[in-house]
């Protein structure tokens, strides 16, 4: 008998009805709005999807083998997916993140058996991954490049967005996902928009001073290429205030412990459902709120 591998626990993550936060507007309008949970993956995130899918693919084109040093600037999720990827198949990880970003995610690294360099929190994310670009052409590794490589979008489009349609029977009629590498928002909102042209996709970005993590809005030079604006309906902004008071209400409220990135997608969600009837939305937890105890966006 062949048994599973953790591997095999990665994606077919539940799709979850919310039961207090703006239920009671949302059933006069006759909306229902859904939680996804990524944070069921085995790393903990959504990004456990595109990690081992860029690792797979990269294997089976030759790029890579194990023992190989692979490199990646990330602002915590990716890092630790991929952290988890490289011990499950053989290979030495270099993370390159932020300094300001939260203890738990480096520490969740560093338990992988990653190593991790820290960068100035005043270069943010464009330092980091203009570090990792200039350690490749040194011969220091392999870049996998979350926000170039193609086969991050298309593992959402082969998996999640199929999850998706499959657990609302057809009947999503928006989607709402947190807009980082926006791998997740391209690959679902392709395959969504395959099924049904009418189906909204919605982007949820930081407003003008907030720091989200997770959540990013790029500077035109580092906007990632995997993106496709042709794919998103909407952009929505929601406040680091926001977000953090979504954060706290997922948790006490309806008994999800997510992050705040997928408490501003939550946000958003509820904002969106303000403005339709008999709509489906879905959205992404893309992780737990255990990695953001140290921010003190939960009360001690």
């Amino acid at each position: 008998m062949k048994y599973p591998t953790i591997e095999d626990a990665v994606g077919k993550t539940p799709l979850i009805a919310l039961q207090r936060i703006g239920v009671a507007d949302n059933q006069r309008r006759g909306n229902v709005v859904l939680a996804k949970l990524e944070g069921n993956n085995p790393a903990g995130s959504v990004k456990d999807r595109p990690a081992l899918s860029m690792i797979r693919r990269a294997e089976e084109r030759g790029d890579i083998k194990p023992g190989d040093t692979l490199i990646e600037a990330t602002s915590g999720n990716t890092g630790i997916a991929l952290a988890m990827a490289a011990a499950i198949r053989g290979y030495r990880m270099v993370l390159i993140m932020p300094e300001d970003l939260s203890i738990e995610r480096a520490q969740t690294m560093k338990a992988f058996g990653a190593e991790l360099l820290l960068t100035p929190k005043s270069g943010g994310m464009e330092y980091a991954r203009d570090l990792a670009e200039q350690m490749q052409k040194e011969g220091k590794g392999r870049v996998l490049d979350q926000f170039g490589n193609a086969d991050n979008p298309r593992i959402h489009y082969e998996t999640t967005g199929p999850e998706l349609w499959e657990q609302t029977g057809g009947r999503i009629t928006h989607f709402v996902s947190a807009m980082g590498t926006t791998g997740t928002i391209t690959g679902v909102a392709r395959y969504l928009k395959e099924k049904n042209s009418a189906v909204r996709i919605i982007g949820a970005q930081p407003s003008e001073g907030s720091r989200i993590p997770g959540i990013r809005k790029w500077p035109e030079a580092y906007l990632p290429s995997i993106y496709d604006a042709s794919l998103v309906d909407q952009l929505v902004y929601v406040s680091q205030d926001d977000a953090e008071e979504s954060c706290r209400r997922l948790a006490r409220e309806e008994g999800i412990f997510a992050g705040i990135s997928a408490a501003g997608a939550c946000w958003v969600a509820q904002e969106i459902a303000r403005t339709c009837e008999n709509a489906t939305i879905a959205f992404v937890v893309c992780d737990r709120g255990d990695r953001y105890l140290s921010t003190g966006v939960f009360p001690a």
